[in-house]
C-alpha cells in the first residue's frame, strides 16, 4: 500500500523503513505512527523480510519527537488513545520476531527517542541527539520511555534525563550503552545497511528465538529464564537450519538459511 509520511523498500532481505516528514522534522502525528504500525505488520508478514532498517528523511532528524501541535489540542481521553497508541507501536517492533536496527541520524527526541529505544539494535551518527523532553511540556513520556530507559541505563540517568529534559550528545549514548556504535553521519546509512545484510544472512528461526529470549527472559527469575533458553535451543535443533549451519561448519562452506 501506498504511505504519505513513510517510505520503504525492500532489497536482499533487508526493508528499509524511512519516517519521511523532514519538514517537521520527522516528528510523529497519529497518521505517521499509524502508516508505522502498517509497515511493521506487512515487515512481520514478509517471509523474504528477515531485518528492518528504521530511520528518518533528511540529516537533522531520525524522528524530532510527537506533534506537538496534535499533543496541544489532546483531551485527557484523546491523550490515552493516543499514548496507547504509540505503546502498541513500540511494542510491535519489539516484539517483531525480526531485528529492528535504528539508523539515528540526527534528533532522536521525545516519541522518537522512544521509537529507538524499541528497536533491536541502535547505530548512531557523530550529530544525535537523544532525549525525553517532555517535562518541559508539562507531560511525562507516553511511549513507553520512561521504562524501556531505565533498563537501558539505570534508574539515576533515567531521572535526571526525564526530570531535566536535556539532551545527550551521541557519544554520551554511545558509552551509556544506548547505541552499539557511531559513526560519521555520511557513513550512517551503508554500516546500517552493511549489518542488515550480515543479519539477513543469519538463520531467521535462531534470531527469533534470540530476540524473544532476551527481550522476555530478563525480566524473569534465573531458573526460568534458563528453563526458556532450554525450550528455545531445542526447537533450534528440530530445524533444517540446524542442520544446515552445523553441516556447513564441519564442510567449511557458507551455510544458506531458508527459515525451515
Amino acid at each position: 500500500m501506498g504511505f504519505n509520511n513513510i517510505l520503504t523498500s525492500s532489497n536482499n532481505a533487508v526493508m528499509r523503513i524511512t519516517v519521511n516528514r523532514p519538514d517537521k522534522l520527522n516528528a510523529l502525528n497519529l497518521d505517521t505512527l499509524l502508516e508505522l504500525g502498517q509497515a511493521f505488520e506487512d515487515a512481520a508478514n514478509d517471509e523474504a523480510t528477515r531485518v528492518v532498517v528504521l530511520t528518518g528523511s533528511g540529516e537533522k532528524a531520525f524522528v524530532a519527537g510527537a506533534d506537538i501541535s496534535e499533543i496541544n489540542q489532546l483531551s485527557p481521553m484523546e491523550a490515552k488513545d493516543f499514548s496507547e497508541l504509540g505503546q502498541q507501536l513500540m511494542l510491535q517492533i519489539e516484539n517483531l520476531g525480526k531485528p529492528v536496527i535504528a539508523a539515528v541520524n540526527g534528533f532522536a527526541l521525545g516519541g522518537g527517542c522512544e521509537l529507538a529505544l524499541a528497536c533491536s539494535i541502535r547505530l548512531a551518527s557523530d550529530n544525535a541527539r537523544f532525549g525525553l523532553p517532555e517535562i518541559k511540556l508539562g507531560v511525562i513520556p507516553g511511549f513507553g520511555g520512561t521504562q524501556r530507559l531505565v533498563r537501558m541505563v539505570g534508574r539515576a540517568k533515567a531521572l535526571e534525563m526525564t526530570l531535566t529534559g536535556n539532551p545527550i550528545s551521541g557519544q554520551d549514548a554511545l558509552q551509556l550503552n544506548l547505541v552499539s556504535k557511531l559513526f560519521n553521519q555520511a557513513e550512517l546509512q551503508d554500516q546500517a545497511d552493511k549489518l542488515a545484510a550480515t543479519m539477513a544472512g543469519s538463520a531467521p528461526i535462531a534470531m527469533q528465538h534470540i530476540l524473544h529470549i532476551i527481550q522476555h527472559g530478563a525480566d524473569l527469575p534465573l531458573n526460568a529464564a534458563l528453563d526458556m533458553e532450554t525450550q528455545l535451543f531445542a526447537l533450534c535443533c528440530s530445524t533444517h537450519d540446524m542442520r544446515e549451519g552445523t553441516s556447513a561448519f564441519l564442510e567449511k562452506r557458507q551455510a544458506e538459511f531458508t527459515g525451515r
